[in-house]
């Protein structure tokens, strides 16, 4: 074979396919359009038209009637926000009942030591002074 005859392949390297995401509005969208079809053929095309498969129909119409496509509509990607200011303060009371507490049972363990070292007990529970 002569160099001319021979055919090299093309060394350009194609780029990988990226997903497609579809947001909660396209979906309630699409499935608007599809309810609305009547005559035969007409979701075929619309799936054509849109490069869908009938298997997102499927999987979307299980998210509609789980709610789940309603609740994605109005939401945001990201961190949430700050917790509500009720409970913080909720939180803020029950950190110092907490903290009340705490220095209480202190206060109370202090008292028991000191009294035992008045009475010649010893501190440690199971063992009697001599």
């Amino acid at each position: 074979m002569s160099q001319e005859q021979m055919q090299y392949p093309d060394p350009e390297v194609t780029p990988k396919a990226k997903r497609r995401r579809y947001n909660a509005e396209y979906k309630l969208r699409i499935l608007a359009e599809v309810d609305d079809c009547t005559q035969p053929g007409e979701i075929g095309a619309l799936l054509r038209r849109e490069g869908l498969y009938s298997s997102h129909l499927s999987k979307w119409r299980k998210q509609r009637e789980e709610g789940q496509l309603q609740g994605l509509a109005g939401s945001k990607r990201g961190r949430k926000a700050e917790r509500p200011a009720a409970e913080v303060a909720r939180l803020r009371r029950e950190n110092e009942q907490l903290q009340a507490r705490l220095q209480q049972a202190e206060t109370i363990i202090d008292v028991q030591k000191k009294l035992c070292g008045l009475l010649g007990l010893s501190a440690e529970p199971g063992s009697e002074a001599e």
